[in-house]
């Protein structure tokens, strides 16, 4: 791919910027908007089953909105806009994007690539038992929307890999597009027909694969407001070589930044006026979208992220859901969050020195706050001596 003549440059400091109003850190939230446009504005909301604060797609709207209450988010994602009315539509749907992510409803159409691709998929992880696939659509069809428990069984054993042939049919379903999981329930998938549950005029797979990969591109460069080629593709786990057959007639333009040694693309909009406003301070899940990409997120904050749940307790570094601390644009340290009761309980925190210390302390009072306890305990600091002024703080400000 022949890539045209950058005609902007940006310092890092400026694609820094642009980045953090992309993905909605920077200048003033947009409260009418609310979740439900948090979820439009990135695109994707990912989801994971790990729950401390809260799960990682209530801590995305909170991340940004600051304490918004836990069942507005859950509504915001799947109570129809007009619940009752005939003319009731869906805001989001399940799907692959970047992982399992809650996408918005208008994109169904953009997804028809990923579709194909699956229904094309010539081998399976789990084999599917004859009959199986029919008799769950059959049975979508005359009681659904129903739970793959409700559908007769997730589950083979305990394992959490041995899927029921139930299990099998209904995800194959969902990856092909033929059912489409329109809520979590006690964070079981819940499952319907696409025919039912997808707005009329948006239940098509008409689009062909470049149009589709061109909207994700354009899309994945809105939401980042800079991005490599590998930003973009990640975003929603595109191939690199996809992005590359569609991103000249994306409308991001190709831009250069200071440092980063590899071509890079803009939001056009985003390129318009420089990003201005207030910053969030705030604890980031570990699967924010701000830094789902390791290599970017070192990139642009200096800062190596890494999620330790799935690393052994004696290899962890930062914890086993350790949450970045964002703070005037700056990644400045880590925290390693629990519950006990009432307690906020920072198992371990990391700081980027002194200066650190109110900003962790604010982000934690604010998250305590949020998850309805009265009180933070701090246990392990790396920097010893930073401790007593982080308790200090914390103390002073809970009294």
């Amino acid at each position: 791919m022949t890539t045209p003549r950058p005609s902007t440059e940006l310092s890092a400091d400026e694609a820094r910027r642009i980045a953090l109003r992309a993905q909605g850190f920077l200048g003033t939230p947009d409260r009418k908007a609310g979740v439900r446009g948090v979820l439009r504005h990135l695109g994707a909301v990912q989801l994971d089953t790990i729950s401390v604060l809260a799960r990682s797609h209530e801590l995305i709207p909170y991340a940004r909105l600051g304490a918004v209450g836990r069942k507005t988010v859950e509504n915001a994602y799947w109570k129809p806009m007009s619940a009752g009315a005939p003319a009731a539509r869906p805001h989001a749907f399940e799907y692959w994007s970047h992982a399992a992510c809650i996408l918005p409803i208008e994109e169904w159409p953009h997804f028809a690539f990923r579709r194909r691709a699956y229904r094309a998929r010539p081998h399976w992880n789990h084999a599917l038992p004859d009959g199986t696939y029919d008799q769950v659509i059959k049975q979508l069809r005359t009681e659904g929307p129903l739970t793959a428990t409700e559908l007769g069984g997730a589950k083979k054993t305990s394992e959490w890999w041995d899927w029921s042939g139930t299990k099998v049919a209904v995800e194959r379903a969902l990856m092909y597009g033929e059912v489409v999981c329109v809520e979590r329930r006690g964070w079981k998938r819940v499952y319907d027909l696409a025919e039912r549950a997808v707005p009329a005029d948006l239940l098509h797979d008409e689009l062909d694969d470049t149009e589709c990969l061109r909207r994700l591109v354009r899309l994945a460069g809105q939401s980042l407001g800079v991005g490599t080629r590998a930003d973009i593709a990640d975003y929603h786990r595109l191939k690199g070589e996809q992005v590359d057959a569609v991103i000249a007639d994306s409308g991001l333009v190709p831009v250069t930044v200071e440092g980063w040694g590899k071509p890079a693309w803009a939001d056009p909009t985003a390129l318009q006026t420089p990003p201005r406003g207030r910053h969030r301070t705030t604890l980031l899940s570990p699967f924010d979208s701000l830094i789902w990409e390791r290599a970017r997120t070192e990139r642009i904050f200096g800062f190596t992220h890494r999620l330790e749940a799935y690393v052994p307790k004696p290899k962890r570094v930062y914890g086993y859901f350790a949450m970045p601390v964002l703070a005037g644009g700056r990644l400045v340290g880590r925290v390693d969050p629990a519950r006990e009761g009432r307690t906020l309980v920072a198992r371990q925190v990391t700081l980027d020195g002194p200066k650190a210390v109110p900003a962790v302390a604010q982000a934690l009072l604010e998250a305590a706050t949020w998850v309805d306890c009265t009180d933070v305990r701090v246990e392990r600091v790396d920097a010893p001596d930073l401790r007593e002024p982080l308790t200090r703080v914390l103390t002073r400000a809970l009294a």
